[in-house]
């Protein structure tokens, strides 16, 4: 499957958009808006800026965006069709129609609804899932999915090849699982704002200073199943359940959105968050996404887990000018300073890494250090010759400069996208056994691999390798 049709091209539409254009479909969009073009591609710059940055391997070839004149255009021959019109029923009903006209045999229709359950929409005839994006959908993995359940397994393999989480509900209801959750805290935010009780900045910081940073990565009975100690989850219920009886909320009961309320709503937003355009607050989301995402797929929790699984089929190595490519990466947000530039912390974190790829590729793999041996840095000397921003994209080649006996000393040049060096990573490694923490001998397989690659580049060039600090040479 390589082409996608977005049919709607507004928030959602375009977070989807992006999406499958950077993993590597090629994306129709059809969108009546004049405007549609020019939204979707500030979404897109947001996307490459973001998406990439949370993977430690380049995703795929980005595939070609198209904006056509009518749904049959966009429709015609793609393996996928995701509809994000307007939550009108009987507006998605005619879409339906139109795009039946030119739907392939075997696909089908994938609609973001946030609500209307997959018997709604197929009711006048249209073959026809739900599969619920949440906002950014180029960053967010959760995919909400109900109706046949053919087309809920076909679904969810293709949610899946572009890193997302599907979500298969086993009963058809409205507006799902997630947006269930989040209409019950709404409502009770209502009723506090109504009340006096407490501002929308108020409100917000409850959630994002607290429960909000738990729930990004376990969830709600995994978090309560902590909060009773080492007797677990029942503990917690005994401690904690006597409160459901408890007159703390009002949520059986929904307060009017009067035109009072309405301004106070909207006054107290403007106060606290009207001082940033809509894009700005958009990067700032995306920012702190990416470092929630990168923080957490180093453990693999929640989401991150679903990174770090999409990770692994994502391609890696390669060469350039004869020399391996041992790392790829696009800069982070976490990577950078107050000035936007890629910090001095980051070069060495990105030799690291370099330096791990090519320990993968002699045999010092993951396997080998659990086995009890390994290479410990001893020196390393950064050469920092351009300016890095984030975003960027990055890639490592190394260069074994030495490779006998315990020693192994490598010479990593790091270049732009457009061939330019931006930095030399020259780094000296001991062999070492981990458990007498004492330099030894290397195996005899990891050390003819890197005796092999040290005598392959013996001679190429090694510009700027030996010097002192200050020395460019």
């Amino acid at each position: 499957m390589s082409r996608a049709a977005i049919i709607g091209g507004g928030v959602i539409g375009g977070g989807w958009a992006a999406r499958f254009l950077l993993n590597g479909w090629d994306v129709a969009v059809f969108d009546p808006d004049p405007e549609a073009a020019r939204k979707i591609g500030e979404v897109l710059d947001n996307a490459r800026a973001s998406l990439p940055a949370i993977y430690d391997r380049p995703l795929p070839p980005e595939g070609s965006l198209s904006f056509c004149d009518s749904i049959a255009d966009a429709v015609t021959g793609a393996d996928w069709v995701q509809e994000s019109v307007s939550e009108r029923l009987e507006l998605k009903h005619r879409v339906y129609d139109e795009i039946a006209k030119s739907l392939s045999d075997g696909v089908f229709i994938a609609s973001s609804t946030s609500g209307f359950k997959a018997s709604d929409l197929a009711a006048k005839g249209a073959l026809v899932v739900v599969v619920h994006p949440f906002n950014p959908v180029y960053l967010l993995p959760l995919l909400e999915i109900s109706g046949a359940p053919g087309l809920c397994k076909k679904a969810a393999e293709v949610a899946t090849s572009i890193g997302m989480h599907p979500l298969i509900l086993k009963t058809e209801i409205d507006a799902f699982i997630g947006n269930r959750f989040q209409e019950a805290v709404w409502r009770e935010a209502l009723w506090m704002l109504k009340d006096g009780i407490a501002t929308t900045e108020e409100i917000d910081d409850a959630i994002r200073m607290g429960f909000g940073l738990r729930w990004a990565q376990m969830g709600l009975f995994e978090t309560y199943r902590i909060a009773g100690g080492e007797a677990g989850m029942k503990s917690y219920i005994e401690q904690f359940g006597p409160s459901l009886h408890w007159p703390w909320t009002k949520l059986t009961d929904v307060p009017d959105l009067d035109a009072a309320l309405i301004a106070r709503i909207s006054d107290q937003s403007d106060a606290q968050s009207g001082h940033l355009t809509i894009r700005e607050l958009e990067r700032l989301r995306d920012d702190n996404l990416v470092a929630i995402l990168r923080a957490l797929r180093h453990s693999g929790s929640g989401a991150g887990g679903v990174v770090t699984t999409h990770e692994t089929g994502l391609a890696t190595g390669g060469e350039i000018d004869g020399l391996p490519v041992t790392l790829r990466r696009v800069v982070p947000v976490t990577w950078t300073d107050y000035n936007g530039h890629m910090n001095e912390a980051a070069y060495l974190e990105l030799g690291t890494w370099a330096t791990d790829g090519l320990m993968q590729l002699i045999g010092a793999d993951a396997a080998y250090v659990a086995s009890g041996k390994s290479f410990f840095t001893v020196d390393t000397r950064i050469r920092y010759l351009d300016e890095v921003h984030r975003g960027e994209a990055l890639t490592v080649t190394t260069l074994v400069l030495e490779g006998a006996g315990k020693k192994m000393k490598l010479f990593h040049r790091v270049l732009k996208a457009d061939g330019t060096i931006c930095a030399t990573i020259e780094t000296l490694l001991l062999h070492t056994d981990l458990t007498t923490r004492r330099a030894c001998a290397p195996e005899a397989p990891v050390a003819g691999a890197l005796a092999h690659l040290a005598m392959a580049h013996a001679d190429f060039p090694a510009e700027g390798a030996g010097g002192s600090v200050g020395h460019r040479s």
